[in-house]
């Protein structure tokens, strides 16, 4: 198969997905294709998509590959498509912050370093599909232990975990982060966040996304205890 069809089956591969693709999907599919060859045709596209300045970009994106809509034309996909931004909570970006960092990790352990009930965070977190729970601990109560999701990388743009900003460029941006926190609390209990929206636009059912209102619940912080 020569290159520039092995390019547009692989586009259209991934705009028929919607979602992120991995290698090995992409292998099973184009079977008797090498990996070698598959690889370079992502690239070729990548760079086809970047350099042109179109409005649809190929990322990287939880552990594959996904066409997504450019982030400074999201104004205008959230008018097409009459859609609020994604939106989390302080308690609620706090909480799947200590969970992408120090996972797997426990709700104790989460509610130890917050210093407050976290249960119906948590409760919030794994209705919209940014964490899971990953099992148990081998510790007194056998406590449940929550991680990441594919779908937190792919709300926020990460390829993968190491992706992540490192802990000390967090705490330089901290005081600006406070500040925008302060503003937030004095008219609204919620931050705008900017993942991407719709990965395929111009399809008849748009990827869901992180659900765009935040549950009075995440404020509540109610105690019950897993």
């Amino acid at each position: 198969m020569d290159q520039e069809r092995l390019s547009a089956i692989i586009e259209c591969l991934l705009f028929a997905a919607g979602e992120p693709v991995s290698m090995a999907r992409l292998s099973a599919v184009l079977d008797n294709v090498p990996r070698e060859d598959i690889r370079r045709a992502l690239t070729d596209l990548t760079s086809s998509y970047a350099n042109a300045g179109r409005g649809i970009q190929l990322e990287q994106v939880a552990g594959g590959y996904q066409l997504r809509t450019a982030r400074e034309h999201a104004f205008y996909v959230r008018k097409l498509l009459a859609a609020r931004p994604p939106r989390l909570s302080r308690p609620m970006l706090e909480t799947v912050a200590i969970i992408a960092y120090r996972q797997p990790i426990t709700r104790p352990e989460i509610e130890q370093l917050r210093g407050v009930d976290s249960g119906a965070v948590l409760d919030t977190l794994l209705e919209r599909r940014f964490v899971k729970i990953a099992g148990r601990k081998e510790a007194p109560g056998r406590p449940l232990i929550y991680a990441t999701t594919p779908e937190f990388l792919e709300a926020f743009s990460l390829k993968d975990l190491e992706s992540l900003p490192d802990i000390s460029e967090l705490r330089e941006v901290e005081s600006q982060l406070a500040a925008g926190l302060e503003a937030a609390e004095s008219g609204s209990t919620q931050l705008e966040l900017e993942p991407q929206l719709d990965p395929n636009p111009l399809s008849e059912s748009p990827a869901e996304g992180p659900a765009a209102e935040t549950s009075p619940s995440d404020e509540k912080e109610s105690g019950e205890s897993n």
